[in-house]
């Protein structure tokens, strides 16, 4: 059996802190590098922070390839179980695909106090036509799509073609469970993404049945928004998000 070394930056964050929790999940073939910013802003603040890497991710893609979505959604399960058994409530913080996994634990669990997707992936029809149009096993990799100067994402340099079919699935599964969303939704989404096409979050931001929803334009950040320029918006207004909502019942 195969040990696969995980790429230093790429390791799982759990930090025990107060009584409310922070489920942060980070997107497809990225780590928890890209969630770094946002894990150490809110532990700062006092919060209790389980930012799993997701099983496949920060290793190698062949890994990744032997993975299905369920493995994902069992390593964030995990996660929240963790923060679940030292909070009263907790908050789904996700980038990407991570906000996609976001999004279905907001779905499926009353606890989930709020939650957070950024440039969440929902529908991604360039992804569809590589799957139906390739015979490869990889492609180029996805990743780093960021523009502010000199920064990089920490993800794999190929993507495998059958990980891309599994992300269609969770997609696919995630977009019919939105409306069983009620929770307070904060949905970040960049102007300009090359990854996620920023109707996505406007569909979730449409189809969530949350009372208390907001959507914020990000004007200077692409896809990996986290790292990107408006970093410092992320993490301000979803901390103001926190305490909003950290003390309603």
């Amino acid at each position: 059996m195969t040990v696969h070394q995980v790429q230093k930056g790429a390791e799982e964050v759990f930090y025990e802190g107060n009584e409310i929790g922070i489920l942060v999940c980070h997107g497809f073939t990225g780590t928890t590098q890209s969630m770094k910013p946002l894990v150490e802003a809110y532990a700062r603040e006092g919060y209790s922070i389980a930012a799993p890497r997701l099983k496949g991710h920060g290793t190698s893609p062949e890994e990744m390839e032997e993975t299905t979505y369920h493995d994902w959604i069992h390593s964030v399960e995990d996660a929240f179980q963790w923060l679940e058994k030292r909070c009263s409530k907790v908050f789904a913080v996700g980038l990407s695909m991570g906000g996609t996994l976001a999004l279905s634990m907001a779905a499926r669990y009353d606890k989930i106090a709020g939650v957070v997707p950024i440039n969440a992936a929902i529908d991604i029809p360039a992804m569809e036509n590589i799957v139906e149009q390739t015979d490869d096993r990889y492609i180029a990799a996805i990743g780093s799509d960021i523009k502010k100067e000199g920064v990089e994402e920490l993800a794999y340099q190929r993507t495998p073609v059958r990980s891309i079919q599994n992300l269609l699935t969770l997609m696919t599964e995630v977009h019919d469970q939105l409306a069983k969303i009620h929770c307070p939704i904060f949905i970040f989404v960049s102007e300009e993404d090359h990854v996620v096409p920023p109707e996505n979050s406007e569909m979730v931001f449409e189809t969530v049945l949350s009372e208390h929803k907001e959507l914020i334009h990000l004007d200077n950040s692409y896809h990996v928004a986290t790292l990107d320029n408006d970093q410092d918006i992320i993490i301000e207004r979803s901390l103001e998000f926190f305490v909003m909502y950290s003390n309603a019942k």
